[in-house]
């Protein structure tokens, strides 16, 4: 090959590999994350872990007055909520845990389900404690301001609804007088339950495999719903058994029914498809309570 020749390769080759490395180059500029602009949309200040890329915002909770086993509960014994953003495959991830008197957990987590956030998780942390604390888990992927925005409304809920002007459904029903009718349940449902003792209880049993065994719904695999009260009055709770893809659809529907979450954890280890459990409750005309959680049921059935 001519010197000439050579030259023309060795620079085709030099530009190939300065077009290959460019894109790599731009992406780890983009990569940085607009903490200016997160503590702007969320109202909070942040601060930046350089060696995980992580900006993290905190909000202490230094207006509840929280304590476990006569201890004086702070901030920094576990009550601030925060939420940590970091850049992943071009897009933005967001997760966070969000400290919550029970009165605020449903209007709060309505407010992160419309802005676009997923909620992962909602449980105790402490035992004896008075009042009674519980801690949402949150999660996203995408637009950075979108999230950061979501993440700004999420904190301004639970100011607007602290100091007891949250949520607290109310009502005086005692299970061995109730006089709601199955029927018009049923009907709503498409499923048929058992009536004992004043409780009418409908359950839904589904399967996964733990250790390459089937487990199903008398091993407690399974939703269900019992009611008691009246047909224009009534309770219901129960509990959904929801694979991870299907939790949010049944969070949506539930919420957007008036229907309260209480709890979202595991209840197995193992187990394939993993079974996510969420426990609810309500009040409210029988026939309405079974709208909703039938509108739980198809978002199941859609994505399933």
């Amino acid at each position: 090959m001519s010197t000439k020749n050579l030259l023309r390769v060795l620079v085709g080759v030099t530009f190939a590999a300065l077009t290959l490395v460019t894109p790599a180059v731009v992406t780890a500029a983009d990569a940085k994350l607009d903490t200016a602009k997160i503590e702007e949309l969320t109202g909070t200040k942040g601060k930046l872990d350089e060696k995980e890329h992580v900006f993290k915002v905190s909000m202490p909770r230094s207006d509840l007055n929280v304590t476990a086993d006569g201890v004086k509960l702070t901030p920094a014994l576990g009550l601030t909520c925060w939420a940590a953003f970091t850049k992943m495959d071009g897009h933005t991830m967001v997760m966070g845990d969000q400290v919550l008197l029970e009165d605020q957990v449903n209007p709060v987590m309505s407010v992160a389900l419309e802005n676009g956030l997923e909620v992962t998780a909602l449980h105790n942390h402490f035992f004896w404690d008075s009042p009674k604390v519980m801690f949402m888990h949150i999660g996203g992927m995408g637009n950075e301001q979108k999230l950061a925005a979501a993440v700004g409304k999420v904190f301004a809920k639970i100011k607007e609804t602290s100091g007891g002007k949250g949520e607290t459904p109310a009502s005086n029903i005692d299970p061995a007088k109730t006089t709601l009718d199955p029927a018009k349940i049923e009907a709503v449902l498409g499923r048929k339950g058992q009536l004992d003792k004043g409780v009418y209880k409908v359950a839904i049993g589904r399967t996964t495999k733990m250790m390459g065994h089937e487990v199903g719904n008398q091993m407690g695999v399974n939703t269900w719903a019992a009611f008691a009260g009246s047909n224009e009055r009534a309770v219901v709770d129960g509990d959904y058994a929801m694979t991870e893809g299907e939790l949010q659809g049944v969070l949506k529907a539930l919420r957007s029914h008036g229907i309260n979450i209480v709890a979202i954890h595991n209840h197995m280890t193992s187990e394939n498809p993993r079974i996510i459990f969420l426990h609810y409750w309500a009040i409210g005309p029988a026939e309405q309570l079974a709208a909703g959680l039938k509108a739980a049921l198809e978002t199941q059935a859609q994505s399933s």
